[in-house]
Protein backbone atom coordinates (compact mmCIF):
# COMPACT_ATOMS: atom_id res chain seq x y z
CA UNK A 1 0.00 0.00 0.00
CA UNK A 2 1.38 3.42 -1.23
CA UNK A 3 2.12 5.75 1.75
CA UNK A 4 3.10 9.15 -0.39
CA UNK A 5 0.82 10.73 -2.91
CA UNK A 6 3.76 10.43 -5.86
CA UNK A 7 3.84 6.57 -4.92
CA UNK A 8 -0.02 6.26 -5.31
CA UNK A 9 0.58 7.91 -8.93
CA UNK A 10 3.11 5.61 -9.54
CA UNK A 11 0.96 2.73 -8.37
CA UNK A 12 -1.78 4.06 -11.09
CA UNK A 13 0.78 4.82 -13.72
CA UNK A 14 2.39 1.32 -13.74
CA UNK A 15 -1.26 -0.43 -13.75
CA UNK A 16 -1.82 1.71 -17.31
CA UNK A 17 1.78 0.84 -18.89
CA UNK A 18 0.88 -2.69 -18.07
CA UNK A 19 -2.03 -2.95 -19.79
CA UNK A 20 -0.57 -1.10 -22.62
CA UNK A 21 2.23 -3.32 -22.34
CA UNK A 22 0.61 -6.86 -22.56
CA UNK A 23 -1.55 -5.14 -25.21
CA UNK A 24 1.49 -4.46 -27.14
CA UNK A 25 3.18 -7.72 -26.60
CA UNK A 26 -0.21 -9.70 -27.12
CA UNK A 27 -0.98 -8.28 -30.21
CA UNK A 28 3.00 -9.36 -31.08
CA UNK A 29 2.29 -13.39 -30.06
CA UNK A 30 -0.48 -13.21 -32.14
CA UNK A 31 0.21 -11.84 -35.58
CA UNK A 32 3.59 -14.38 -35.09
CA UNK A 33 1.88 -17.76 -34.66
CA UNK A 34 -0.99 -16.36 -37.08
CA UNK A 35 2.09 -16.61 -39.45
CA UNK A 36 3.80 -19.43 -38.21
CA UNK A 37 0.57 -21.50 -38.84
CA UNK A 38 0.63 -20.79 -42.33
CA UNK A 39 3.78 -21.04 -43.26
CA UNK A 40 3.32 -24.73 -41.17
CA UNK A 41 0.21 -25.44 -43.12
CA UNK A 42 2.01 -24.87 -46.10
CA UNK A 43 0.39 -22.19 -47.95
CA UNK A 44 2.57 -19.96 -49.41
CA UNK A 45 -0.02 -17.23 -50.56
CA UNK A 46 -1.49 -16.43 -47.05
CA UNK A 47 2.22 -16.25 -45.61
CA UNK A 48 3.53 -14.09 -48.34
CA UNK A 49 0.74 -11.70 -47.33
CA UNK A 50 1.23 -11.87 -43.98
CA UNK A 51 5.04 -11.27 -43.32
CA UNK A 52 4.59 -7.28 -44.28
CA UNK A 53 2.22 -7.05 -41.59
CA UNK A 54 4.26 -9.14 -39.49
CA UNK A 55 6.99 -7.40 -39.79
CA UNK A 56 5.67 -3.81 -39.57
CA UNK A 57 3.99 -4.96 -35.79
CA UNK A 58 7.71 -6.50 -34.73
CA UNK A 59 8.76 -3.06 -35.79
CA UNK A 60 6.41 -1.09 -33.84
CA UNK A 61 7.23 -3.31 -31.00
CA UNK A 62 10.80 -2.38 -31.15
CA UNK A 63 9.21 1.14 -31.18
CA UNK A 64 6.97 0.64 -27.92
CA UNK A 65 9.91 -0.82 -25.65
CA UNK A 66 8.26 -4.43 -26.02
CA UNK A 67 11.03 -6.17 -27.25
CA UNK A 68 14.82 -5.77 -28.08
CA UNK A 69 15.90 -4.58 -31.24
CA UNK A 70 17.98 -7.88 -31.66
CA UNK A 71 15.41 -10.23 -30.57
CA UNK A 72 13.03 -8.99 -33.03
CA UNK A 73 15.64 -8.43 -36.10
CA UNK A 74 16.05 -12.47 -35.11
CA UNK A 75 12.65 -13.22 -35.12
CA UNK A 76 11.96 -11.56 -38.60
CA UNK A 77 15.14 -12.88 -40.53
CA UNK A 78 13.84 -16.27 -39.07
CA UNK A 79 9.96 -15.62 -40.21
CA UNK A 80 11.17 -14.19 -43.76
CA UNK A 81 13.30 -17.34 -44.49
CA UNK A 82 10.64 -19.79 -43.50
CA UNK A 83 8.35 -17.73 -46.20
CA UNK A 84 10.96 -17.62 -48.54
CA UNK A 85 11.90 -21.37 -48.85
CA UNK A 86 8.06 -21.80 -48.62
CA UNK A 87 7.69 -20.08 -52.09
CA UNK A 88 10.94 -22.05 -53.47
CA UNK A 89 8.88 -25.45 -52.73
CA UNK A 90 5.26 -23.99 -53.99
Amino acid sequence: MPNHKSAEKRVRQNKKRNAINSSNRSRFRNVIKKLRVAVATGNAVTSQELLPQTISIIDKAIQKGVMHRNTAARHKSRLTMHVNNLSKQG
